[in-house]
């Protein structure tokens, strides 16, 4: 392998400028970073980079460790991530927790031994004192589509609570009286915030939510989940006239199911969703859903967390919360 010396003899300059060149371009004068460039290019030198990050203590990566890669929900928050990483000249390593605390505590201890320089969490259970252990080890940390509850950690999340009384508000408005809600396991928040909200917009109109909301428990936050429920669904009682899925995901599975048993959305069950993947107005019925800003909720989480990084002194911490919005489509109609 080449080293930064025989391109300092190749292109006649000191190895202090091939160092300039390599970190900072800028102190160099445009002709001799060409030479140099062309220098490195013909010889096919690559930067020690594990020796530069052994001395800064650690690397010019951030760990992004999500719930379920396969959710677009979260490719979406990735590539918001990525984009506000690129411009700060970091990479981000994506984790897969399958919602498995297992898997997610061996992410975060293999991020830390990579000396990643922060991690991005979306945790599988808030209860989790993850954040408090890894700033300990002095690991900067910001939590991702959850709200903080310790004032020394970032965070940015949306207000679900808003967001399930937005869906309730509009079947309610449509007419609709009793109303099944579709979910993901309660150790996430964010399950338990829609369904506030939903008996928030169920109360606001003089029902009794106890009567008018009947919670389906999906066993994960996939389409498969949510095609099983649809069997629970279709055996209740008086059944619901519209179906609220706690993710785009588990609507996905529940509006293909109730087509494998020739119920039609709208004119049979009205369905909304929730997050607006890119999938949900492509399909044979489009979704109506309460939109969240996936993009803008890994960008703004990783421009909290390479603030952190750089800033160490002067950063303060803080949480970022974004308002969801409703996007109708023809998923849901009249009861």
């Amino acid at each position: 392998m080449h080293n930064m010396l025989e391109v300092a003899r190749r292109a006649g300059v000191s190895l202090g400028t091939v160092s300039n060149v390599l970190n900072h371009p800028q102190l160099v004068s445009e002709e001799t970073r060409v030479r140099v460039q062309r220098t490195i290019d013909e010889l096919g030198f690559v930067r020690n980079g594990s020796a530069r990050h052994l001395r800064m203590g650690y690397t010019q990566s951030i760990g992004l460790v999500v719930l379920d890669v396969s959710n677009p929900f979260f490719t979406e928050v990735a590539r918001g991530a990525e984009a506000a990483a690129s411009k700060r000249g970091y990479i981000v390593i994506l984790c897969n927790s399958d919602n498995s605390s297992r898997k997610e505590k061996h992410y975060l201890r293999t991020l830390e031994e990579q000396r990643v320089a922060g991690i991005l969490m979306v945790p599988v259970e808030d209860k989790a004192n993850y954040a408090q252990t890894l700033r300990r080890s002095g690991t900067s940390i910001v939590l991702l589509d959850r709200e903080s509850r310790d004032a020394s950690t970032c965070s940015v999340s949306v207000d679900d609570v808003y967001g399930g009384e937005l869906a309730g508000r509009h079947l309610l408005e449509l007419g609709h009286r009793r109303l099944a809600y579709i979910h993901g396991p309660f150790t996430s928040t964010q399950y338990a915030d829609r369904l506030a909200g939903l008996r928030r917009s169920v109360i606001a109109a003089g029902l009794d939510p106890e009567r008018a909301i009947v919670p389906i428990a999906a066993e994960t936050d996939n389409a498969h989940a949510g095609a099983a429920c649809v069997e629970v669904f279709i055996q209740l009682e008086d059944r619901p006239t519209a179906i609220f899925c706690g993710n785009d995901y588990l609507a996905v599975g529940v509006m293909y199911a109730l087509g494998q048993r020739e119920m039609l959305v709208p004119r049979d069950v009205a369905v909304i969703g929730y997050d607006d993947i890119d999938l949900a107005p492509m399909l044979a019925v489009p979704l109506t859903t309460v939109r969240q800003p996936k993009y803008d909720l890994g960008f703004a989480a990783t421009d909290l967390l390479l603030d952190e990084i750089t800033n160490r002194e002067t950063h303060i911490h803080k949480h970022i919360g974004f308002r969801p919005e409703l996007i109708v489509r023809r998923s849901t109609g009249a009861a």
